[in-house]
């Protein structure tokens, strides 16, 4: 517990000077009643006395002054709050083979109508972000609680061309660390964080130095990563994935689509697209999440619907002086009743 005023607290040297004060009153009371000569009348004359009775109202009232004494000192303490925040991540791709209509209208259309009816069952406190991806991803917004500004965001998701997985988990963790990735010519290199430089001209690509999280803790961000297809352009998913695990960030991964794939026209050229479900399925195993298949729009709002945030416990400082105040006035008020109600005189 720490106080803004704590030479407030000088005061409580009092309590022990009223403390020895009220012992010595009783005493000299006691020798006062040997002066008489025989304690046998004053006792028929008193008759029965009020034992410990008559010690209750000062003691009550020596801790209500000791209360008021630490109010005044303004005491803060750290308590434990509980509530459901945290930071989301909906990384959506937006390649060409989002247009496939095996859901309607079709897969991006239903992705953004679910991603629309996950932002609305998020709890205020929440920060949602949206990340892109295709060719190279792109934060379309920043993690925040206005969610007119998240819900105009996912309108505004168009099909591009190509599927950078490992571009969209690279720049979701930009997003939640709120801190750029160092670019290569490539796009975001691996990692946000202090790269190694190369050492030479065309060297290997960065590294990031980064303060791993025990393995089994989670910082309170999620990434729900949907796609529909294999990556085939920016770094390997999952090369970047254990980024991810070192930062304690899960990522839930969602399947759109089949195994099979549905045949697409891209400029003249018929190109079947197939759903790489087994690097979808490692890359949630990885950072101790889940794997969702979507087969159709139904099941798409339903996997949204029930990935939610976590209740977090986080210790809040708060200042407690209404606390000590309140022990303060209760103390001083039984007191007094007390020994009005049986010595007829307040102490």
């Amino acid at each position: 517990m720490t106080f803004l005023a704590p030479t407030m607290l000088y005061l409580l040297l009092v309590i022990p000077i009223l403390i020895l004060a009220y012992i010595l009153a009783q005493r000299r009371r006691q020798k006062y009643a040997l002066r008489y000569a025989s304690l046998s009348l004053v006792k028929e004359a008193m008759g029965r006395g009020p034992g410990i009775r008559r010690h209750i109202p000062p003691m009550l009232f020596i801790i209500g002054l000791t209360a008021m004494i630490v109010a005044l000192s303004r005491p803060f303490a750290y308590i434990i709050t509980m509530t459901q925040q945290g930071t989301v991540i909906l990384t959506i791709d937006v390649s060409g083979s989002m247009r496939a209509d095996d859901l309607k209208p079709n897969r991006i259309e239903a992705a953004k109508e679910a991603a629309r009816i996950f932002v609305s069952k998020q709890p205020d406190t929440v920060r949602i972000g949206v990340v892109s991806f295709s060719g190279s991803a792109t934060i379309v917004q920043p993690p925040t609680t206005d969610r007119d500004a998240i819900l105009a965001a996912i309108d505004r998701l168009q099909p591009q061309r190509a599927t950078a997985i490992g571009s969209g988990i690279l720049v979701s963790l930009d997003a939640i660390f709120e801190n750029p990735l160092p670019q290569t010519a490539d796009g975001p290199a691996f990692g946000r964080f202090t790269a190694t430089p190369p050492t030479r001209l065309g060297g290997p690509t960065p590294t990031p130095r980064v303060t791993a999280v025990p393995r089994g803790q989670y910082v309170p961000a999620i990434v729900v990563l949907m796609s529909d297809g294999q990556s085939n352009t920016g770094p390997a998913p999952l090369d970047v994935v254990d980024l991810a695990v070192k930062r304690g960030v899960r990522i839930y991964t969602v399947g759109v689509g089949s195994a099979d794939g549905v045949v697409l026209n891209f400029g003249g050229r018929s190109i079947r697209s197939r759903l790489d479900e087994a690097t979808l399925k490692a890359i949630a195993e990885k950072t101790d999440a889940e794997y969702y298949n979507a087969q159709n729009e139904t099941d798409l709002k339903a996997i949204y619907e029930t990935l939610g945030t976590e209740i977090v416990f986080k210790p809040e400082k708060t200042e407690v002086t209404f606390m000590f105040t309140a022990v303060a006035g209760a103390m001083t008020l039984i007191a007094g009743i007390l020994s009005l109600l049986w010595f007829s005189r307040l102490p």
